[in-house]
């Protein structure tokens, strides 16, 4: 395996740096109750996330909800409102995420995130679950930034960074990801510990796949 010495490694958040799918189903789950809807399992879930909440509340709902727009922006707010209130519950990084990252912020590889998650809430989890490591950027769904897959974002983060795309890696765990990193013309890395399937990640085409976070040192060489 040929190994890389990115100076900028972009990661995906859920699934891919923090376990969140058991707070964000239970939260959504939690109002579909309220509305007697039917709840969702967490597999479904899994394969429900990754392009923002609105759109995750569009999958969780029939297409007759989902088109009322009045009733989906209640269940929208509600939705959110109380995954905010309940986003740390359970949501715990993947064994070897602090670590990782400590080992690649010592050697001076700068670090960032980029989520379709709401803004504020990459932030609430990033700073209160990795208060070790510095991140040169912590960016989620903004109305300012286009959402995954979408490059735009992804292009920002390295010039912000200083750092041509080509000496940059991305890391996510679902097709969005890996066709971020390929529209940006950046390495990508398929974290099949996540939330989707080692196919999903072979189709889109990741350059290269982990079974764990600790495994991305096998990929990265230090200067």
């Amino acid at each position: 395996m040929q190994k890389l010495q990115p100076e900028l490694i972009i990661f995906d958040l859920d699934g891919t740096l923090v376990d969140t799918i058991v707070d964000i189903a239970s939260s959504v789950n939690y109002v579909l109750s309220q509305f007697g809807l039917p709840n969702h399992e967490i597999s479904d879930y899994k394969q429900m996330v990754g392009n923002g909440f609105r759109v995750l509340v569009q999958r969780v709902l029939s297409p007759e909800k989902s088109n009322d727009d009045i009733f989906f922006d209640k269940i929208l707010r509600l939705s959110m409102q109380r995954y905010e209130e309940h986003a740390l519950d359970r949501t715990r990084p993947f064994p070897g995420t602090v670590e990782t990252l400590e080992s690649l912020y010592r050697n001076e590889i700068k670090l960032a995130v980029l989520s379709n998650k709401p803004d504020h809430l990459s932030k609430k989890i990033i700073e209160f679950l990795f208060a070790s490591v510095k991140f040169v950027a912590v960016w989620g769904d903004n109305k300012d930034r286009a959402r995954k897959p979408d490059p735009s974002a992804t292009l920002e983060l390295c010039r912000n960074a200083k750092v041509d795309p080509q000496k940059s890696l991305f890391v996510g765990d679902s097709a969005v990801d890996i066709q971020t990193a390929k529209a940006a013309r950046i390495a990508a890395v398929g974290a099949v510990y996540g939330y989707r399937s080692r196919e999903e990640l072979e189709l889109a085409g990741a350059d290269y796949l982990i079974t764990s976070p600790p495994e991305l040192l096998s990929i990265v060489e230090f200067k």
